[in-house]
């Protein structure tokens, strides 16, 4: 389907000159983004392809405030979505339509990359007031000119622009501080993936260069920038200890990552180890490590197994508790301490032990059993035979039951052990 230009648009395409096969050339040009089609609802939804047009924007002149303009450009990469907002800038390249043959005039129009009005990661829309200088006081503070330019300093909680249906602006939202070498990638929300290095000796100093060389790579994915109380448009760096979720792939930097187990009275970490053993302390280790945090961490499969695996050991640690809910536990180990590293105590076997004190019940039963048929050959007089063998009936019947008690009730239905 082909997306035909306004008039004037045209005529700019046109006026570009001609290829080699007298096809009119590409251009390129900025324009202001009036409508964006994302779902059924929004304007232009049924006219271009219902779901075909996902993504489409309506543009007009950047330098007027013209909604009703009929211009459309589609997304100009197919696996690579930077949706715009409104009243943002954009590049449009005009490129001639599949049916130029039949028409050289006709062309379609793709949209890349939001223009960097105002070096902000949250939005760069830019109000048609700086154009013609009619702005609204609140917006004059807003927009300060430096230089032959404006620059946004936006120290309130609205800067009255319309960005869309549900996209209102936080100002709090701030861009990360880049460093020499950078490659930064950067949502609107305080969302990023930095692929970064070791940069010692630099200003402002970041969170992971205290060790290593310049230019060690590491990896920082991040969702959710904490607050803090500079002006909104300084720069930001990581801090893991206070974004909403991080995950750190580091190849020789020191992450200063609080643990949870840190709060415990005890005061120590890894207690279960030997002290030749014990692992390095998170904040200590100059390796290779991946580090994930946040509130809440959730690993899940739901068609196969859930595998941790180490070449040394694994280590839990809780504040609280270890908690396993599962059908069977099992632990294959060729030594098991319970209660601490140094324990010494074994653990008696269950069917083991039943069996000796049975046998051991079974003996003293019989014992007894052989005492109490002895009161009729006794002498009367010796009073104190004949009330032991009255007392024997009554410790064969205790016998019995230890008996049972024992073969029904001692074992656990749930733990085994070799």
């Amino acid at each position: 389907m082909s997306i035909e230009g306004s008039e004037n648009i045209t005529n700019q395409f046109k006026a570009q000159g001609s290829n080699k096969k007298g096809y009119p050339g590409s251009f390129i040009f900025t324009a202001r983004v009036n409508n964006v089609i994302l779902n059924e609802d929004d304007n232009g939804w049924a006219d271009n392809g219902e779901y075909a047009s996902i993504g489409y924007i309506n543009f007009s002149d950047p330098t007027i405030n013209n909604a009703t303009a009929t211009n459309l450009a589609k997304p100009l990469f197919p696996n690579q979505k930077y949706y715009p907002v409104l009243n943002e800038m954009v590049y449009i390249i005009g490129i001639p339509s599949l049916g130029v043959n039949e028409d050289p005039t006709l062309v379609e129009f793709y949209y890349f990359q939001a223009v960097n009005v105002w070096n902000s990661n949250h939005h760069n829309a830019l109000p048609d007031e700086i154009f013609t200088y009619q702005q609204p006081e609140s917006q004059q503070q807003d927009y300060p000119t430096v230089g032959l330019g404006a620059v946004r300093r936006v120290s309130d909680e609205s800067t009255e622009i319309n960005l869309g249906k549900t996209f209102f602006e936080r100002p709090n939202i701030r861009t990360l501080q880049p460093y020499e070498g950078d490659y930064i990638l950067e949502g609107r929300w305080g969302n990023s993936i930095r692929f970064g290095s070791t940069v010692a000796d630099t200003t402002p100093k970041n969170t992971w260069s205290d060790s290593g060389l310049n230019g060690d790579p590491i990896v920082i994915i991040r969702n959710g920038q904490y607050e803090n109380d500079q002006d909104p448009w300084v720069p930001i760096v990581e801090n893991i200890n206070q974004d909403s979720g991080s995950i750190y792939l580091t190849s020789t930097q020191k992450i200063n990552l609080t643990p949870s187990l840190s709060v415990n009275a005890s005061g120590s970490t890894y207690n279960s180890y030997p002290t030749k053993t014990k692992p390095k302390a998170i904040n200590e280790y100059i390796e290779p490590q991946v580090i994930i945090n946040s509130n809440r961490l959730v690993f899940n499969t739901n068609k196969d197994h859930l595998l941790l695996s180490s070449i040394k050991s694994v280590g839990l640690n809780a504040v609280e508790s270890v908690n396993i809910d599962t059908p069977k536990t099992i632990i294959q180990s060729n030594e098991v301490y319970l209660g601490g590293k140094n324990a010494t105590e074994p653990v008696l076997k269950g069917d083991e032990t039943i069996k000796i004190l049975v046998n051991l019940v079974d003996e003293l039963t019989a014992l007894y059993s052989v005492l109490s048929t002895l009161t009729g050959a006794i002498d009367p007089a010796a009073k104190a035979v004949g009330t032991y063998a009255v007392n024997s009936s009554t410790t064969l019947q205790t016998l019995t039951r230890i008996k049972t008690d024992l073969l029904t009730k001692t074992k656990s239905n749930i733990s085994k052990t070799l």
